[in-house]
């Protein structure tokens, strides 16, 4: 979908529409798109309605600050997020000193402790460096307890994403990155630049020699990476919010980004646009309980292997 003035695209937006298992309906979502309008909200609600959509999910890629009062009155506020609200962005355009000097001094100790391990940073596209972030990622899945995209959909990411052209700042380019110690890959990063912006959706690290803090390493090596392909703003991908409590199971990650001196976001956060009132309800009933089992079976799995 697009944004026209008069004849002209002035910009553009994707929605896609995922159907429910042994029904008819589907599940609209628009992620990162700009501030709704009431003619946005109606060419969605037709679309929707196409689709036999019980809802479309919006996360607009605006801050809160900059949110407009129709969203909140013509949205309901969803229950179920997928992006986080808030997310650390990290000012690309400030020289090296800058940037060591705003971190946590333990988080500069890190990043020297890293280096004097001879800890090594490097933009590694092959299929080794691939098959080695998979590796990774299962492991960090299992061991920090949560859920994550199966290896089919990073495959298809990869297989899609790596093969686009690096000409054009506005193109979406995908780059692996790896952490190497004593020759062998200990963290795997994968990171988007696109429109002068660096993202960090996705990264896993080894179980073993944690001690020489290559993931500190690696943050910061994808800061001097973006800055030298004319990255402006490193997005860290999501926090909890501003203050976490040390009990959320995300508070690690928070922790760990908040060491860079990043600046808080908070975005206007997730609403849903309602078609089919009944189903809306009854969906959000059923997924609550999906995840209170997923939940459940995750704490169960861990115990097992703890035992």
């Amino acid at each position: 979908m697009g944004a026209f003035t008069g004849k002209k695209l002035a910009s553009g937006f994707q929605v896609t529409f995922h159907r429910l298992p042994f029904l008819p309906f589907t599940i609209g979502y628009l992620p990162k798109g700009p501030s709704p309008t009431q003619e946005m909200i109606a060419a969605l609600t037709e679309l929707g309605r196409k689709h036999q959509a019980i809802f479309i999910k919006l996360e607009p890629n605006v801050e809160k600050l900059s949110a407009n009062s129709y969203l909140l009155t013509a949205l309901k506020p969803s229950p179920k997020p997928l992006f986080t609200k808030y997310t650390f962005y990290l000012d690309l355009t400030k020289s090296e000193a800058e940037l060591l000097q705003a971190m946590h001094p333990k988080t500069r100790y890190n990043i020297r402790v890293a280096q004097k391990h001879g800890v090594t940073i490097q933009e590694e596209n092959s299929a080794e460096a691939f098959s080695r972030y998979l590796e990774l990622t299962q492991e960090t899945t299992k061991r920090q307890g949560f859920y994550a995209h199966d290896e089919n959909y990073h495959r298809k990411m990869w297989g899609h994403f790596s093969h686009q052209p690096t000409t054009h700042n506005s193109q979406l380019t995908t780059h692996l990155l790896t952490a190497r110690y004593q020759d062998e890959i200990l963290v795997t990063w994968i990171v988007f630049l696109f429109n002068d912006k660096l993202y960090y959706p996705y990264g896993a690290s080894a179980s073993e020699h944690r001690e020489v803090m290559a993931s500190n390493l690696m943050l910061w090596e994808a800061m001097r990476w973006g800055k030298t392909h004319g990255a402006k703003i490193f997005d860290l991908w999501g926090t909890p919010g501003p203050d976490p409590k040390p009990t959320d199971p995300y508070y690690g990650f928070h922790r760990f980004k908040l060491g860079y001196g990043p600046k808080l976001i908070e975005f206007v956060g997730t609403y849903d646009l309602i078609l089919k009132p009944f189903y809306y309800k009854l969906f959000n009933v059923i997924d609550k309980l999906r995840w209170l089992l997923l939940k459940l079976k995750t704490k169960t799995n861990f115990f097992s292997s703890s035992s």
